[in-house]
């Protein structure tokens, strides 16, 4: 065997226990003084992504869960759009974390959906006072009682509406359509968004917000996740313009009168602007990406819950009929 060849055998031989090695690390990762629940990691980078990206026409928890759950128990470890992260279903263990939050453990995003919301960002993530004055914004607006008597009134106005333009269309994708409605109408709640006076419709950009979640961080032209950061500096850049209108008015001697403020509604942009005074935090950029991740996290929530109801009803004509009765 000439020289030659004996270093292209070794060096075979290296790199082949290096990815071994690698390959092995990777099913295998360790945790700094702590022991790992059970679970699989997947293809190595992709992890078990596309499993949790296949649709499922099923009401019940997603397949991706339910297999692992029923294999591994509550707890278990896999890879997700290139993060390798720990799932619990235990609701006990679930709110022992959530408890925890600022003291054993921080708030963390997975990348793709991180960036999207700004939270990519270490300046921004000074957990305490920030999940708390997030935490204490939605109850203010999202809460029981405004719920009650804000939200409910005029989802309940915007929903004739839409049904009535839905009526005129031979068909709809009832999901994308009531996830734009809704986020049109938490928009508007938010920060005064007019779905008639804008000419963007912050609606259907919001479909491709979360059709991007689970993809990997790739900013290249074509692909969701590009596209979901176009968008993302539209809606941002609407929000600041609100922002700078507001400013603009207060400061202006040709202010709204004081009939027209009294019938103009106090809004969460209204409440951020007056709070930036006193919180350092709250800069413009901060402020805006606050706004936008409350109305990724409203509107998603009420949309699905809405979607199902439409199903189940349209599926159970009785019940329709004896809601309709009450």
């Amino acid at each position: 065997m000439t020289m030659l060849s004996l270093i292209v055998v070794c060096a075979t031989t290296l790199f082949v226990i290096y990815i071994t090695h690698w390959l092995y690390r990777w099913r295998n990762p360790k945790s700094n003084g702590g022991k790992l629940p059970p679970g699989s990691m997947g293809y190595p980078f992709i992890g078990e992504t596309f499993d949790l990206r296949r649709c499922s026409d099923s009401l019940d928890v997603h397949s991706f869960f339910k297999k692992r759950t029923q294999k591994y128990g509550s707890i278990f470890r896999t890879s997700l759009a290139g993060r390798q992260v720990v799932v619990s279903s235990d609701p006990n263990f679930i709110d022992f974390i959530l408890l925890q939050e600022g003291k054993l453990v921080d708030l963390w995003y997975m990348e793709t959906f991180a960036k999207i919301i700004g939270q990519d960002d270490p300046s921004v993530l000074a957990i305490g006072s920030i999940t708390k004055y997030f935490r204490t914004l939605i109850l203010n607006h999202f809460g029981i009682e405004m719920t009650k008597n804000n939200l409910l009134p005029r989802l309940e106005d915007i929903t004739k509406q839409n049904l009535y333009s839905w009526s005129a269309q031979p068909s709809i994708n009832v999901k994308e359509a009531v996830s734009s409605m809704v986020f049109n109408c938490t928009s508007a709640m938010l920060f005064g968004y007019d779905p008639i006076k804008s000419p963007k419709d912050l609606g259907v950009m919001f479909t491709n917000f979360l059709r991007s979640i689970l993809n990997f961080p790739l900013n290249i032209p074509g692909t969701a996740f590009h596209q979901s950061l176009k968008n993302q500096k539209m809606v941002l850049g609407m929000i600041k313009d609100a922002m700078k209108r507001r400013r603009h008015r207060s400061s202006s001697s040709s202010a709204s009168s004081p009939e027209e403020i009294k019938h103009r509604r106090r809004d969460a942009l209204d409440d951020v602007m007056e709070d930036m005074k006193r919180e350092a935090f709250l800069t413009d950029d901060f402020s805006a990406f606050l706004m936008f991740s409350l109305i990724i996290a409203s509107s998603e929530t009420i949309s699905a819950s809405l979607s199902l109801a439409i199903k189940l009803l349209t599926e159970h004509p009785l019940a329709l009929k004896e809601l309709r009765v009450r």
